[in-house]
């Protein structure tokens, strides 16, 4: 078999799988995650200054249908920040003493109302953990890989809010 040959079976098959993944419904997370919102307008209670909650807003965007406003008397639903921890504690050390691996816990609090005040979802507790081997050598560059942890826990819980946000019914 011939270098060409070889390259265009390979061809063939990176297509044959791909064409696989795509028909059985596969997509990357993070990808295609359409979430329906049953309410027109909603306001998010993150200060202005809050990572998650711009997040958060660019997401909810994404459906043109809903609309994110900054009065919370004009909303449909109100989504009220209880509380927002970032915590980082030690998970283990060495033989020395000195820490080998921290544990990072993110953990969001909050609520929705709707604009008659009834709680369409009861006080929710979402604590995500990512674990962080320590280094003393590399001090700089484990301070970016837990900035980096965090903001990967920060997209996920984005997504688990859309999703609770999703299942929500409205009262009638």
């Amino acid at each position: 078999m011939t270098k060409h040959q070889s390259a265009i079976l390979k061809t063939i098959a990176a297509m044959a799988l791909t064409i696989t993944l795509t028909a059985c419904g596969f997509h990357l997370r993070g990808q295609g995650d359409q979430f329906t919102l049953p309410f027109k307008s909603i306001y998010l209670g993150f200060p202005e200054s809050s990572l998650l909650g711009i997040e958060l807003k660019r997401n909810i965007r994404t459906d043109h249908t809903i609309l994110v406003v900054n009065d919370a008397a004009a909303a449909q639903a109100r989504l009220e920040l209880l509380s927002e921890t970032r915590n980082k504690e030690i998970l283990s050390l060495n033989s020395l003493g000195r820490v080998r691996e921290y544990s990072l816990i993110y953990t969001l609090r909050f609520r929705v109302l709707d604009d008659k005040n009834n709680e369409l979802l009861a006080p929710t507790e979402i604590t995500l953990k990512r674990s962080l081997t320590f280094n003393e050598s590399q001090v700089l560059a484990k301070e970016g890989e837990e900035a980096m942890l965090y903001r990967d826990m920060q997209t996920d819980l984005v997504q688990q809010i859309l999703r609770r946000l999703a299942a929500l019914k409205p009262i009638a």
